[in-house]
């Protein structure tokens, strides 16, 4: 099957879709509006996503499709929203919220610094969290519904994870407390 027609894939594109398509719903409701509770039940709505792309996965494997691409970025997909999601809503929150409310507006995070460093530090650690609930995805998935075969597939995104994670700290923490040092130093 071809990849781009991996209705596993689809599912994943769908969903991402579907999380901005939740946050601009809801933060229009809350702000444009004004109809606060409607607009908590739409963002209540985001984890039902995840549920679909878990769902997704786990009905392709037990039906016994061939582990592909899809399969393996899924897991990284839950991991990423679940850690990284609530902290996107936040984030555009803050926007709407100043554009559309008069609220503050965003603080960006310095280009370097001590709060640049330490902001490093909390995404690098936040990836942490994701790639955990990635793994954890995978070992479940792996001993409930893959066989065998689809298992050791499914357990080579272990691999792809440890990439991803020595990129993140060496161009992020690491790279940042470099240059913090040559800055201090020069």
């Amino acid at each position: 099957m071809n990849d781009l027609t991996d209705p596993v894939l689809l599912t994943i594109a769908g969903c991402e879709v579907g999380f901005w398509v939740l946050v601009a719903d809801g933060l229009s409701l809350r702000y444009l509006v004004r109809a606060q509770r409607l607009s908590t039940l739409v963002l209540a709505a985001v984890p039902g996503l995840d549920v679909a792309v878990l769902a997704a996965v786990a009905l392709d494997l037990h039906s016994g499709g061939d582990v592909g691409l899809a399969h393996r970025l899924a897991p990284i997909y839950l991991g990423v929203t679940v850690v990284f999601g609530p902290r996107l809503i936040r984030w555009a929150d803050v926007r709407f919220a100043h554009r559309y409310a008069d609220g503050p507006a965003p603080v960006p995070v310095p280009k370097r610094g001590p709060v640049r460093l330490r902001h490093e530090w909390a995404e690098f650690g936040r990836w942490l969290a994701a790639a955990a609930i990635a793994g954890a995805v995978v070992l479940v998935l792996g001993f409930t519904v893959a066989d065998a075969g689809q298992r050791d597939e499914l357990f080579s995104l272990f691999k792809t994870l440890g990439v991803i994670t020595a990129i993140w700290l060496l161009t992020g923490p690491v790279w940042y407390a470099g240059s913090a040092r040559g800055a201090s130093s020069g």
